[in-house]
């Protein structure tokens, strides 16, 4: 279930990028990924070519403009960018740092463009590098179009692959990037970044309530932070009742009533509590996965 999609688009924006990583310190949940990207600038063992690939919102993007920030800056520690360096603080507006969204520029003309690029030194960078997000969406004339530089790319060149669904990309692609692999990151990560993210922001929140967008946001951090930017619109303190409220999901006095009345075979009182669940507007499948979690707590 897309959680974030409950939530108004224009709300989206504020906290998950206010609070986007600013170096590979800020970025949770894909250690061992962070580790072997900082030693291979240590090392100075850069690859032409790197493909992100994971569920959403689980930091391909950000890391990939980390790493990009890594690479080019000019006083790196521990593989980790200074922020101080010129590099560092102009990197938003870097025309070094080529962003593309597949999604809308899939074409082979895009593509082209990009070849014939590609080709020019980097203004003021040692590297120019394109990110290019959501890569499956190219057309199967701009992959081959794209394969052509890929195989034989200019020594300045870096291109960052970042796409929810790898198995759409040719193989012929995946064979001339190192892959990656991000996972969804754990409610312990999700719940230390949301603990973050409240201090900073003077957020009154309950754990409860903390614990519960975590579990809702199924491993996406950007989820996590699109849940509790919904419920930053609400006046007073943020519950776990709040959160349950704002994303449809029934409170569990409905659930245990229904609950039981399945176990006593008592259809009437159970009809009346989905009626009741309906009536108040909450989405019959979200009701569902409470039944199936609250069964399962108390089985376990």
């Amino acid at each position: 279930r897309d959680w974030s999609s409950d939530v108004c688009s224009s709300d989206l924006k504020v906290l998950y990028r206010k609070y986007r990583p600013q170096n590979f310190n800020d970025l949770y949940g894909q250690d061992s990924i962070k580790e072997i990207l900082k030693d291979s600038i240590i090392n100075n063992k850069l690859a032409h070519a790197y493909c992100f690939n994971g569920p959403r919102g689980t930091g391909k993007t950000s890391t990939a403009k980390l790493f990009a920030k890594a690479i080019n800056c000019e006083n790196t520690k521990d593989g980790i960018a200074c922020g101080e360096c010129n590099s560092c603080k102009n990197f938003n507006e870097n025309p070094d740092i080529i962003e593309i969204d597949a999604a809308s520029n899939n074409g082979v003309e895009e593509i082209r463009e990009l070849r014939d690029n590609v080709k020019i030194l980097p203004s003021n960078s040692k590297y120019k590098i394109y990110i290019i997000d959501e890569v499956h969406m190219l057309t199967t004339g701009a992959f081959n179009a794209l394969l052509k530089t890929l195989e034989e790319p200019p020594a300045h060149i870096i291109f960052i692959l970042a796409t929810t669904e790898p198995q759409k990309l040719p193989a012929t692609i995946l064979s001339r990037c190192q892959r990656f692999d991000f996972k969804k990151i754990s409610n312990d990560n999700i719940e230390k970044r949301l603990n973050f993210v409240c201090e900073q922001s003077n957020i009154d929140i309950t754990p409860e309530a903390k614990k519960l967008i975590a579990i809702l946001a199924e491993g996406a951090m950007r989820d996590a932070l699109s849940i509790l930017e919904r419920c930053m619109q609400e006046e007073g303190k943020i519950t776990e009742d709040l959160v349950k409220e704002l994303v449809g999901i029934p409170k569990t006095e409905s659930v245990n009533k229904i609950t039981k009345s399945i176990l006593q075979k008592n259809t009437e009182d159970a009809l009346d509590a989905i009626n009741e669940i309906i009536s108040e507007g909450k989405d019959i499948s979200n009701f569902l996965w409470e039944i199936i979690k609250y069964v399962k707590d108390i089985l376990v």
